[in-house]
């Protein structure tokens, strides 16, 4: 197979390397207005099912349709990175974004919004082409940090896309938010298209070579695969939990309408803090350990959801407070792995780090979308009992996977 070398910044590196803390600010402002789009749907689907005409157990797939999009984005969309130059695939991306998010305002049937959704979550994939520009800007020895960073961006998006989804929405509707946020992705686009320096790839084989070596990479990284997997277990314990919570939240004795509901998904913006601390113990050695920890803080975080929901007798705000609690643990434990993980799939194969990244990401969403599907089924099934044990048999499984592997 022909050498497929990673993309290569048109100015020196040195010279790049002198905007990177300013940089670093703009990347990661960047992707977490980007990412917002994937998780907000979550928070919604309790007024977008049944403004749409879907069925509780049906309401889960409009979570599921962009963070789909957005792995299937991941595995054929980012590629190209290594084919065209980023600059200007960052901004074509941005620009698609924004016409599927103006789509999915005015979309008029629940079949045709899953459709928008999708490519939109497709097109938000150009997150992942955003991070390695940054990494590129930045000393070999200062990358790291620079990563984790931006990936901070990301992960506070996540964390603020279901409150401020909730609030918008319950202002003037859920369609308004998909207005709102073609807005800010004009925006960036409009920031990017001044600031993005040109990133040219150095190619020599096709697009389908690329793709292929997607499965390559797979085969012959256990590293990855392992990451992958127990990341792609967490993310769908996080979807499960965040797709049924507002279910839980709307009945006694919580009661809480969509305002209550996006201070409620707020608190769990407390978990993007643990990106740093998980992120230095694997830069000491304890990787092994720190995923054993985020893994059981998901099954006690699940385990305390479980109890506080099913009890009704007790003071709302104190049940709420518990609840929240929950909430905080289950985002620690997910960041966690999913640092530890990025850390670990980054210190492999530095010529195919686009590509690595891509796949780890890619599968991470897959499980999220798994969760966000699984969830509706789940609350038909056993309310809301019935979704944190669903949640917590994904950690079991993931950490009885880590037990079984020395990594």
């Amino acid at each position: 197979m022909s050498q497929i070398p990673e993309c290569i910044t048109s100015e020196p590196e040195d010279d790049l390397s002198a905007a990177a803390a300013p940089s670093t600010l703009l990347f990661a402002i960047a992707t977490g207005i980007i990412i917002i789009n994937l998780f907000a749907p979550q928070t919604l689907v309790g007024i977008i099912g049944p403004s749409l005409g879907f069925s509780e157990s049906g309401a889960g797939l409009v979570a599921m349709a962009s963070l789909l999009g957005y792995a299937a984005g991941l595995f054929f969309l980012v590629p190209l990175a290594d084919l065209m130059e980023n600059r200007q695939l960052v901004l074509r991306m941005l620009v698609s974004a924004l016409v599927m998010a103006v789509a999915a305002a005015f979309a008029p049937t629940g079949w045709s919004l899953l459709i928008f959704l999708f490519l939109l979550g497709a097109a938000c994939s150009a997150i992942q082409i955003l991070v390695p520009i940054a990494a590129a800007m930045t000393p070999p020895e200062h990358r790291g940090r620079v990563i984790g960073n931006v990936m901070s961006g990301v992960m506070v998006g996540i964390l603020v896309s279901r409150p401020l989804a909730s609030l918008i929405a319950d202002f003037w509707g859920w369609r308004s938010f998909y207005a709102v946020s073609a807005a800010a992705l004009a925006l960036i686009a409009a920031v990017l298209a001044l600031r993005l320096p040109e990133r040219r790839p150095l190619a020599t084989a096709s697009y389908g070579a690329l793709i292929g070596s997607l499965f390559q990479l797979l085969r012959d990284e256990p590293v990855l695969r392992l990451r992958a997997f127990t990341a792609a277990l967490m993310m769908a314990s996080f979807s499960l939990f965040w797709t049924s919570v507002a279910l839980r939240l709307a009945q006694p004795p919580f009661s809480l309408g969509q305002s209550g509901i996006a201070l409620f998904a707020l608190v769990g913006a407390g978990g993007a803090a643990a990106t740093s601390p998980f992120g230095r113990m694997g830069d000491r050695g304890w990787t092994r350990i720190a995923t054993l920890v985020s893994h059981l803080i998901v099954l006690a975080a699940m385990a305390l959801a479980a109890w506080v929901g099913e009890i009704r007798s007790g003071h709302p705000l104190t049940l709420l407070i518990l609840l929240g609690v929950s909430a905080v643990m289950l985002d620690v434990g997910i960041t966690g792995d999913q640092t530890l993980g990025r850390r670990a799939v980054n210190l492999l194969k530095p010529e195919a780090r686009g590509r690595i990244n891509g796949l780890f990401v890619g599968i991470f969403f897959l499980g999220g979308a798994l969760g966000s599907a699984l969830a509706g089924t789940a609350w038909d099934f056993g309310g809301w009992v019935a979704v944190c044990a669903a949640a917590a048999g994904f950690g079991v499984i993931a950490l009885v996977t880590a037990l079984s592997v020395r990594t």
